[in-house]
């Protein structure tokens, strides 16, 4: 069975802020995950940010993301969760995601 992480406190505080019902639904997918089994919630690969991430999607009025990285460790490693504000792609929550990635490899390195 894989564990799961945050990426940072940053990473942790976002998802614990998320509603109750989107966190739990995130938290059902992770445990699948963990498990090696399937998520509930559509998913897509985002190889823009890095391989491996992933984001976990939960469509509606306001929708809902959760991006993690399932490649390294294993370890599912929760990078960012966020409120999606635009029809198409979110750039400024794509930016943290791909700052975080980065940061996480380096620790990794190091």
């Amino acid at each position: 069975m894989k564990k799961f992480a945050f990426t940072s406190a940053a990473a942790e505080r976002e998802f614990r802020n998320l509603p109750q019902k989107i966190k739990s639904r995130f938290a059902l997918d992770i445990k699948a995950l963990c498990q090696d089994e399937k998520p509930f919630s559509p998913i897509k690969p985002l190889s823009s940010i890095g391989p491996g991430v992933i984001e976990l999607k939960i469509n509606g009025k306001p929708a809902f993301r959760c991006i993690y990285i399932a490649k390294f460790n294993d370890c599912i490693t929760i990078l960012h969760s966020f409120k999606k504000t635009t029809n198409g792609v979110d750039r400024p929550a794509m930016e943290v995601a791909k700052l975080r990635y980065k940061e996480f490899k380096q620790r990794q390195h190091s």
